[in-house]
């Protein structure tokens, strides 16, 4: 029977080409106008919601979201989305922040230019039968100063822009690359004073978060030149709309290009709706992405991303949790499945082995990521990855949404602790180029002894160890045993006395309950103390069906094996 399509609910307008790769594989629900009242009535059957700027997405809404999985904001910013919320739950958050990222810049620089040369008043004046053309005079572009703040992505290609006209370009931003402004022909400040101070022209690109929130008011609009223009295609509030509206009237500057507002669309008695009917004052309905091209570039790839996170792959963008190179990505993707595979049949055998003398199942593991693996910057992905093979095979659905979001503070609540540790040299010297080991201890610390068992010895460390190869994800350890065999499918894991005859005993038990075999390897003992089990063996056995308890009990005797667990994958 084919599985249900995950559903996706988009309340907004999304290009088309965006909306044709998610009906290929997802059930789309197009919802727009949807009050909060009802978008909160209908979220939790959604595992997807993408969204543009208008909905909210609140703390509220998402809590609601029971499968939720990840929002996608089509676009550059995330202020509608409540992201710490999300984090919480465990809902990647995702936008696009290089889809809409030329049509912002020109849109800067058309603004900037139809303020210096007077281009809404000199239409409408003609468009009214006029010909005034004394009362335009603008000025040239060539040889004045721009001012930008924020030397990111936009910054940088306003930057470039501007270059062709002529222009000199400084630029503040205390994260900045050096090399790449340098690249721009962008000379960087020390302060935000020095822009203010020199700016003809004088532009933003930021996030709106708490310390560019008002970041330009009274005081900062007194320090700029009486022939100096502002600009703002980047998010409403960043400039006082009153304090602006207050400078334009005393001629504090001489205009202003505003493409974005603190509420939009602006009440009709508001600051915002007065600085739009301004005559010094070029102002459009936020339409710094509003191009064909943009829509299409920032619809494709959250749409892509939804996919991918949709059908367990790691994020791109998500803003919610760390920045993954592409060049990382490809290595860990496949890492990412072995270890939570790893996780899996950690809880499955150690935690379910019949004929084992109890439970040993535990909550403490170092993590180690051998060989070139350990030159990555991020390892969170195969972090969470293994907090989310752990617990889904004793967790209910509903508790499974783990991920590279929400990891640490799921392992936390849970009460299990993971140790990360990298190392080159132990891969070469076992033939692989990059392997994970996950050990399991009895102590919550690696610098305290293990807490000594009821014999009297201490207990053993549960070692699983594998690789990736072809894409496939091996296991060449498990416990005191060396193997390779692949991790996936049903497998059936028995530990037998190394004696003639088990294979046959464990074939035709299965056999007469209607189980076939698609596999079987045979790991020998190769670790651990002399004459501890010398004479033991693994058999591991991918079977259809899985087994059920009454099998495995038959199993276990003195003709068969000592211990057998069922591993589901």
């Amino acid at each position: 029977m084919a599985s249900a399509k995950a559903k996706v609910l988009i309340p907004e307008k999304v290009s088309a080409d965006g909306l044709l790769l998610l009906k290929e594989t997802l059930e789309i629900d197009e919802r727009k106008g949807l009050t909060a009242e009802q978008l909160l009535e209908i979220i939790p059957d959604y595992e997807a919601l993408i969204v543009r700027s208008e909905t909210k997405v609140t703390a509220e809404l998402l809590a609601a979201g029971k499968k939720l999985k990840v929002v996608a904001r089509a676009g550059v910013g995330v202020d509608n989305v409540d992201v710490v919320a999300a984090t919480k739950l465990g809902i990647i958050v995702v936008n696009s922040p290089a889809g809409n990222i030329n049509a912002a810049a020109e849109h800067t620089v058309a603004l900037m230019m139809a303020s210096a040369r007077n281009v809404t008043e000199g239409c409408a004046n003609i468009k009214e039968g006029k010909w005034e053309r004394s009362k335009f005079t603008g000025v040239e572009l060539k040889g004045k100063t721009l001012a930008i703040v924020g030397a990111g992505k936009v910054g940088l290609t306003v930057a470039r822009i501007a270059n062709g006209f002529g222009m000199n370009i400084i630029a503040y931003d205390p994260y900045a690359n050096a090399s790449l402004c340098a690249a721009a022909s962008v000379t960087l400040k020390d302060s935000l004073d020095e822009l203010l101070k020199a700016a003809d022209f004088f532009t933003i690109h930021t996030p709106l978060i708490a310390s560019t929130k008002g970041m330009i008011s009274s005081a900062e609009l007194s320090k700029m030149k009486p022939t100096a223009r502002i600009l703002n295609v980047a998010r409403g509030g960043m400039i006082d709309e009153t304090a602006l509206l207050q400078a334009l009237e005393a001629g504090t500057i001489a205009g202003a290009g505003i493409d974005v507002f603190t509420s939009e669309p602006p009440t009709e008695d508001s600051t915002a709706a007065a600085l739009i009917a301004h005559p010094k004052v070029v102002a459009t309905p936020h339409l710094g992405a509003s191009t064909r091209e943009a829509q299409e570039n920032v619809s494709i790839d959250v749409c892509e991303q939804v996919i991918l996170i949709l059908s367990g792959a790691l994020p791109r963008s998500a803003v919610n949790a760390p920045l993954i190179l592409p060049e990382e990505y490809r290595t860990l993707a496949p890492f990412v499945q072995l270890v939570e595979r790893m996780g899996s049949l950690y809880t499955q055998h150690y935690g379910n082995r019949l004929g084992a003398s109890g439970k040993d199942f535990r909550t403490t593991f170092d993590l180690t990521y051998e060989g070139s693996l350990a030159n990555l910057n991020t390892t969170k992905p195969l972090f969470a990855a293994l907090v989310k093979g752990l617990l889904t095979p004793i967790s209910s659905p509903v508790d499974q949404n783990v991920n590279i979001v929400n990891a640490e503070l799921v392992a936390k609540e849970r009460g299990i602790l993971i140790n990360e540790a990298r190392s080159r040299e132990k891969a070469e010297e076992e033939g692989f180029t990059s392997f994970v080991a996950l050990r399991a201890r009895s102590s919550r610390s690696s610098s305290l002894p293990p807490t000594p068992s009821v014999s009297g010895k201490p207990p053993r460390d549960q070692v699983i160890q594998g690789y990736v190869s072809g894409g496939q994800p091996y296991i060449s350890r498990l416990g005191r045993f060396r193997a390779d065999f692949v991790l996936d499918g049903n497998l059936l894991i028995c530990r037998n006395f190394d004696s003639p005859g088990k294979i046959g005993t464990v074939g035709m038990v299965l056999g007469k309950s209607g189980i076939n075999i698609n596999f079987m390897a045979v790991a020998p003992l190769e670790f651990g103390a002399p004459g501890e089990g010398d004479n033991e063996a693994l058999m591991i056995l991918k079977v259809d069906p899985v087994p059920e308890k009454a099998v495995i009990e038959r199993l276990i005797s003195e003709e068969g094996v000592l211990e057998a667990s069922v591993v589901a994958l």
